[in-house]
């Protein structure tokens, strides 16, 4: 493992990317000690700074929820990063693209909690008795470290596990009103079918992706607070955006259409 004073100068380096615009290389190039235990530790503080600067955790995501994903990472189990208040964006409305260094779109089931959900211990049927609704959400996916040969887990969990901003769609749907590991979705770039999928692709459900997540967490003492978005993982692969694009992802069983375009 890195000591404390170089894993702080690596979140300084990756705060000074949103001021040069310049993505770092592979953090395991460049520190050929770093562990994923060392990255989670970065997180922890890149999210821990931005909470100091006034941003809230307004939930969580999970990513490399499918065995291929995870395969290509070089992990054997998923990962995760807190979201806070600040990447949330409205839906239907332009989303600039230059905010961003190299935006993905992947598609997913958010969870809202209604209650207090803190593992270890927790079961798929306590996320269903602690989740208020789900709606339909875009991930932008995004990296501030580079994507080049050798990059894998260590790097993308420093890197709020590759999170650039997340869009919620506004047609909720309540967990016993849908089959949500039935639910299926499409992602169209410019009027173009790019991608569908469904979400058991996740973990074999959504609702699994949720409790391992809160079973992670809590080993840390993390707890999932009422009103707090926990993203389950992407069904489908991710498609790369850029300014002028428009795009729409379209889900069954009521969750309905959620848009966004890139100037």
């Amino acid at each position: 493992m890195l000591d404390s004073a170089t894993r702080s100068k690596i979140v300084d380096e990756l705060f000074d990317v949103y001021e040069t615009r310049r993505p770092l290389r592979r953090l395991t190039g460049t520190y050929p000690g770093l562990t994923v235990e060392d990255s989670y530790l970065v997180q922890e503080e890149f999210i821990r700074r931005k909470v100091d600067a006034g941003a809230k955790v307004k939930g969580y995501k999970v990513g490399l929820t499918s065995k291929p994903m995870q395969e290509m990472a070089g992990s054997s189990e998923p990962d995760f990063s807190a979201i806070t208040d600040d990447m949330f964006l409205p839906e239907a409305t332009p989303i600039d693209a230059s905010r961003f260094f190299r935006p993905m779109i992947e598609i997913e089931i958010a969870f809202v909690m209604k209650h207090a959900l803190k593992g270890p211990g927790v079961l798929p049927v306590d996320v269903i008795r602690a989740t208020d609704f789900v709606v339909p959400a875009i991930e932008i996916v995004d990296f501030r470290v580079m994507p080049e040969a050798g990059f894998g887990i260590i790097d993308t969990v420093a890197d709020l596990a590759a999170c650039g901003a997340v869009v919620l769609g506004a047609n909720p749907r309540r967990l016993d009103a849908i089959d949500v590991r039935r639910v299926h979705g499409e992602l169209k770039l410019n009027g173009k079918l790019e991608v569908e999928g469904e979400a058991s692709a996740v973990l074999g459900n959504p609702v699994t992706s949720v409790a391992w997540l809160a079973n992670k967490l809590g080993q840390f003492g993390v707890v999932f607070e009422p009103g707090q978005v926990v993203l389950t993982g992407s069904f489908v692969r991710a498609i790369p955006v850029k300014a002028g694009d428009d795009v729409l992802c379209r889900f069954d069983q009521g969750l309905g259409d959620l848009s966004m375009s890139f100037t």
